[in-house]
């Protein structure tokens, strides 16, 4: 059944002020059935145009009053066509509900922030990593600061975020926080997630972040050279804690798993692959993707020496791993005792296999992204664009095959004349 729809305004003659004045209203009629209200503007009675439900002449004052009337108009209308369009019941009551903003969920910032780390928090280990859950929280924390300090309030509505906020959160990240930029883009990325989740569920009419891109900068990452991997290994290390970090560290030169992969790394991931050897086979916890990693003469020799470590054989771990935080303090004692005048972090030990121990000697792009379980090829060719020592390796054997050729050549010619 099609509903009828009509909207009428006008003023209510019995109740004229003492300046002959009345005030202006509107009625929504859905099926017969209206709902009123008042437009909060009067008009004196014979200024009033009943037929066309307006204010006669072009006086300021009428032109102001035909203004807002149209304006009003045009949103009951807008309202009233969004009820048809989404095939959704109305009648004149929810019509004027919606105008008065009754139906509208003023949902805070903050408060959907917490909602969705929440969520995330309980999908630990089946939909998000630790590390994710980390990351939402630290960029909830950061936004709630700058909402605080530029603001001066506790939340806001949702609804409220615009361009300017945005901008204005980068700015504060890069200066306040003293973030970097790709630092700084990744938490914005972070809260984005809300705004989407926000214009996804209606509660905000407009995706602020439309005009709003995030552009990484590309970072060249440090990596360990084959002269740095072999003093690391050849250096004998005073203690047993220091020896314990510098092995698993090399280990992950040789696999080019990440700290939260190696942890994990237990006696059922350590396979026997299709050529007969030992292969690695792991789900990433960041990602969740699989790789599949040949285990090196080197990483085996390792697995080899902690079999009979005591965390080892009391659990299904292969190796005996401790904190991140612990790895990467020690790890810069053994730079320092290696004469390794670089960031040494338990990182770069990935991007020591990518590079070093993998790409710089000939394996396939293709198969070092496997490997590193990455999701996109354009991850592994970050590592391929950083290989000055790769593509200086590649020219000089094009050189000497160039080289080679020429003096082909020259004694093909001397051959020649003397022929002759």
């Amino acid at each position: 059944m099609k509903n009828s729809f009509s909207l009428l305004f006008y003023i209510k003659r019995v109740k004229v002020d003492i300046n002959g004045k009345a005030n202006i209203y509107f009625r929504i009629t859905v099926n017969g059935r209206r709902s009123e209200l008042s437009i909060r503007r009067k008009i004196d009675i014979n200024k009033w145009n009943t037929q066309a439900g307006k204010a006669k002449g072009h006086s300021e004052e009428s032109q102001k009053i035909n203004q807002f009337i149209d304006i009003i108009q045009n949103k009951i209308y807008k309202i009233h066509q969004n009820f048809v369009e989404n095939h959704t019941s109305y009648s004149a009551s929810t019509i004027l509900d919606h105008y008065l903003g009754k139906n509208e969920k003023n949902k805070m910032l903050l408060v959907l922030f917490e909602e969705h780390n929440t969520q995330v928090e309980k999908l630990i280990g089946k939909d998000f990593a630790p590390g994710t859950a980390e990351r939402y929280k630290t960029a909830k924390m950061h936004v709630e600061d700058y909402i605080g300090k530029e603001y001066h309030v506790t939340d806001i509505p949702v609804k409220d975020v615009d361009h300017k906020f945005i901008t204005g959160f980068e700015y504060y990240l890069k200066t306040v926080r003293n973030c970097s930029h790709n630092t700084s883009i990744k938490y914005i990325t972070n809260f984005k997630k809300i705004i989407r989740i926000a214009y996804a569920n209606d509660w905000i009419s407009k995706d602020p972040f439309f005009n709003w891109k995030a552009r990484l900068k590309i970072v060249d990452r440090e990596y360990l050279s084959k002269e740095e991997i072999q003093k690391m290994i050849e250096k004998g290390v005073h203690t047993k804690r220091l020896d314990q970090v510098k092995d698993i560290f090399i280990f992950c030169c040789f696999t080019g798993l990440a700290y939260a992969d190696v942890k994990k790394l237990c006696n059922n991931d350590l396979v026997i692959g299709i050529d007969g050897e030992y292969w690695i086979k792991t789900k990433r916890t960041k990602t969740d993707t699989r790789s599949n990693i040949p285990v090196l003469p080197t990483a085996a020799a390792i697995l080899n020496k902690y079999a009979d470590h005591p965390e080892v054989i009391n659990s299904n771990k292969l190796l005996p791993v401790s904190s991140n935080q612990k790895m990467n303090a020690y790890l810069k004692e053994i730079a320092g005792l290696c004469e390794i005048n670089k960031n040494l972090t338990f990182h770069l030990a990935r991007h020591t296999f990518a590079t070093t121990v993998t790409l710089s000697n000939g394996v396939p792009i293709e198969s070092v992204s496997k490997m590193l379980g990455h999701k996109s090829l354009k991850t592994t060719q970050h590592y391929a664009k950083i290989l000055d020592r790769k593509v200086s390796d590649d020219m000089m054997i094009l050189r000497e095959k160039l080289n080679h050729k020429s003096t082909e050549d020259n004694q093909d010619s001397s051959d020649k004349k003397r022929s002759v």
